[in-house]
């Protein structure tokens, strides 16, 4: 029989995140790789889920997302970035901010269009673009001063006349990267000037370290009539299984993505939809006490490292911190993060694997430090065995 998957999707097997919490299981070791918390979000808001459950909320909720939800996700970019959008129409609800990023891209984009990533980016980001018969153009993020940026003229330069979107992730997943006020208004001059759409994944926004500021595009001139903004509670509150997450954009654009979106899980998680509405209203100080909390474990796994003599990236935000092998003597991330497990029994992620140009991210491998303090700690004791 001939090979059952589509050709546009072959290139996609098993996910690294996968394969690596496999390996992890299979040799007993610590894993830093899936970027996933072992503590749970706030309790307040876990109880609003129970309650929701146990008070029969338990059947299709509306199509677009429980208005309690839509309505909170207008509140919290209103009040956090002054973005005026409609809770009847101008907010999505999807599962989590893969499908939203997905729907995102079939809907908005033709067979043939060009979409730009800024290379390593995260793997679903490719696989939506292949499923819509786009063509992926990276854009690659090299280090300068300390810290992973782009060169505006190469993401000018990347653009056709064939390009529809930009797909823009900040704070940034792999590198720990937060885009600079004047790296943000370099893509929204370039939209502007080139009529792009905008795809932004957010969903690390309240998860930025050192006073570093979050700026969603869309709150730059002219940008929120061009870009569909992307987030979750995943990663804002400890609840990654959750999958709820959220669309903000025109009119015209939800509907768009809104249609695709019908015909991929139709709606879901109808309680936990209603906890997070309370979770944005109620529980934003918990979500600041994570992130200080975040950026101790950020420190803690950082010092570690260099301590068993990698050469260590300082995260702006996210979960993870890269950290370069050369000093270690290798140059190969791929081979050294599948042997990692057996040297020291933990478990990394080969940045190599997020880029087009594998060759740009060869010397780097990303630890995630979303976890215990008393895990990090036995991590950083198994690592000094390299």
């Amino acid at each position: 029989m001939r090979e059952p998957l589509v050709a546009r999707m072959r290139e996609f097997g098993t996910t690294v995140f996968a394969t690596m919490t496999r390996l992890a299981v299979e040799t007993g070791s610590i894993n830093l790789g899936q970027g996933f918390p072992d503590t749970d979000g706030p309790e307040e808001m876990l109880e609003r889920a129970v309650e929701a459950i146990r008070g029969g909320f338990n059947q299709y909720p509306p199509g677009p997302g429980v208005p309690e939800l839509r309505h909170a996700v207008s509140e919290h970019q209103k009040d956090g970035y002054g973005l005026d959008y409609d809770p009847d129409g101008e907010v999505l609800v999807t599962v989590g901010a893969t499908e939203a990023i997905a729907a995102a891209v079939l809907a908005l984009c033709e067979p043939g269009d060009e979409v730009i990533v800024f290379e390593p980016y995260y793997d679903s980001y490719a696989a939506a673009i292949a499923l819509a018969g786009a063509v992926r153009v990276p854009v690659p993020l090299r280090v300068d001063a300390g810290r992973f940026t782009f060169d505006p003229g190469e993401l000018a330069a990347a653009v056709s006349p064939r390009t529809r979107a930009i797909l823009v992730n900040s704070p940034h997943n792999p590198t720990g990267t937060v885009f600079t006020r004047a790296e943000l208004a370099a893509i929204a001059d370039l939209c502007e000037a080139r009529d792009l759409i905008a795809i932004t994944d957010e969903v690390y926004e309240h998860l930025t370290f050192d006073g570093v500021e979050h700026l969603p595009l869309a709150t730059f001139p002219g940008m929120r009539e061009r870009t569909v903004t992307i987030s979750s509670a995943g990663k804002t509150f400890s609840v990654t299984g959750w999958k709820v997450g959220w669309v903000c954009a025109p009119y015209a654009m939800v509907s768009a993505v809104q249609a695709v979106k019908q015909f991929m899980t139709f709606t879901s998680s109808a309680p936990w939809q209603l906890a997070v509405a309370y979770g944005l209203r109620h529980d934003m100080e918990w979500v600041a006490s994570q992130r200080a909390s975040l950026s101790a474990k950020r420190d803690r796994l950082m010092v570690g490292l260099a301590a068993s003599g990698f050469e260590v990236l300082r995260p702006a935000g996210t979960y993870f911190i890269q950290a370069d092998i050369r000093p270690l003597g290798f140059d190969d991330g791929l081979a050294f993060a599948r042997r990692l497990p057996e040297r020291a029994g933990v478990v990394a992620i080969p940045t190599q694997v997020f880029y087009d140009h594998p060759e740009y991210g060869a010397r780097y491998v990303r630890f995630a430090f979303c976890k215990r303090d008393d895990v990090i700690d036995e991590a950083v004791e198994r690592l000094k065995r390299l």
